[in-house]
């Protein structure tokens, strides 16, 4: 979410700073170049995530493909490309392909705003409409008031994500809990976690975490309607409805309750991800995006299960390719984007920890892997997947994160916390 977005297991690509981008918006560059002869790519995942060595191997066959063709990959951090992205594709700057966040707040944004490439011929004509299932091109497209689900392409993905529950299983037999099968199961072991001075579970106030946190527990509480009318703008949204209160109830109760430390309100992603990986939190809610790594670094047994009495989640396909309109080698950035896609790519992708969404499924082999993939599947099916807080509207993201900051610290109610974000999302919602 993360979506925030988001909102990836943020590596050392978090920590250049958008100054650096702004910089080179502003200075002269050979960017500007459409010879053919070079892609300028962008993107912020860490090279030891699933979706990293993917797009690392397809940076290769991209090359061998292309004889004479470079590609010029240019890390950013997600933050970065967040805040500065319309001052940068509205430059001369902007690159041939970027990762953009998906969702109404960001790249529809963008698509409204003129800044993206409609991409909707290239969709058809190359297949990426045949590959992707409805669910996961729901964010591909968006219409003339940049609401995503319908009207023309303006990303393609070549992943999907999803929301889950990652837990120490060495942690959990140590103190005696057994795996939770039902959000009681889920209150009992953190209140045993708490009884034995152990706070449950990570979390990350400056960042996605927390909101994920409150708006999971919405989730459990709420339908498909309910999601398309505070995704979509399909009805009236009302954070005072019994799913929002009870979220924001429970998110406050548990902090009263020490589930979640008063300290991770200033704390980030990363810190939430590394407190796990160390041993130190028990429980993370996170996203699919943290497997990989989990997988590369954890050196305890754990493992994951669906939040528990729910049947929607967070989750969508994952962030896009998007070519901005002033790209000087679309062409190029076609190609790229359809070897992401393939097959070669998407196994790959699968193996280390990724959600493929073109994939053969008899070729991802590893045991771990599989069942992620498992998980993702039955959500699929079952309609489960509810996308993210933060996308229905520009400039949520930061609402979400200082609002429910002030819960987690205990400075604000969880009714004015209710009145803030409906005071920031009536705002906001586009007049269609």
């Amino acid at each position: 979410m993360l979506t925030v977005r988001r909102r990836r297991a943020m590596t050392a690509a978090a920590a250049v700073l958008a100054g650096s981008l702004l910089l080179a918006s502003c200075g002269g560059s050979d960017s500007g170049s459409a010879d053919g002869k070079t892609l300028r790519l962008w993107h912020y995942e860490g090279s030891d995530s699933a979706m990293g060595v993917a797009w690392n191997e397809a940076i290769k066959e991209f090359e061998a493909t292309h004889p004479g063709v470079k590609v010029k990959f240019e890390e950013k951090g997600f933050e970065q490309i967040q805040k500065t992205a319309p001052m940068v594709l509205n430059s001369s700057d902007a690159p041939d392909l970027m990762e953009y966040n998906k969702g109404n707040a960001t790249a529809g944004l963008l698509s409204r705003q003129g800044l993206l490439t409609d991409l909707t011929a290239e969709a058809a004509r190359r297949g990426w409409d045949r590959k992707l299932s409805a669910g996961v091109r729901t964010t591909s497209r968006y219409d003339s008031a940049g609401v995503m689900g319908s009207g023309k392409w303006y990303g393609v993905t070549d992943y999907a994500e999803y929301a889950m529950v990652f837990y120490n299983k060495d942690l959990f037999k140590k103190y005696g809990i057994a795996e939770p099968k039902t959000f009681d199961d889920l209150t009992a072991a953190m209140d045993t976690f708490v009884a034995k001075g152990v706070t449950p579970l990570a979390n990350a106030g400056a960042e996605y975490i927390a909101q994920q946190y409150l708006y999971q527990l919405a989730l459990s509480k709420a339908d498909r309607s309910w999601v398309d009318a505070y995704e979509l703008y399909k009805g009236r949204t009302d954070f005072h409805d019994a799913a929002w209160t009870y979220a924001a109830n429970t998110f406050a109760d548990w902090v009263k309750k020490g589930y979640l430390g008063k300290s991770s309100s200033g704390t980030k992603a990363e810190d939430a991800g590394v407190s796990f990986i160390r041993g130190k939190a028990p429980i993370l809610f996170s996203g699919s995006w943290w497997y990989g790594r989990f997988k590369a670094e954890n050196t305890f047994d754990w493992g994951t299960f669906p939040w528990p009495g729910s049947h929607l989640t967070l989750g969508s396909g994952g962030n896009l390719w998007v070519v901005p309109q002033g790209a000087r080698n679309k062409e190029l950035a076609y190609d790229f984007i359809d070897i992401t896609l393939s097959k070669k790519i998407q196994n790959l992708l699968g193996n280390k920890g990724g959600v493929p969404v073109a994939a053969d499924t008899s070729a991802v082999t590893d045991p771990q892997a599989k069942t992620l993939i498992d998980h993702f599947d039955t959500l699929s099916r079952r309609d489960g997947l509810a996308f993210y807080p933060d996308w229905p509207v520009p400039g949520f993201y930061d609402t979400l994160v200082s609002e429910t900051q002030k819960l987690i610290t205990g400075s604000e109610s969880p009714d004015a916390y209710l009145d803030h974000l409906q005071k920031a999302y009536d705002k906001g919602v586009p007049r269609r």
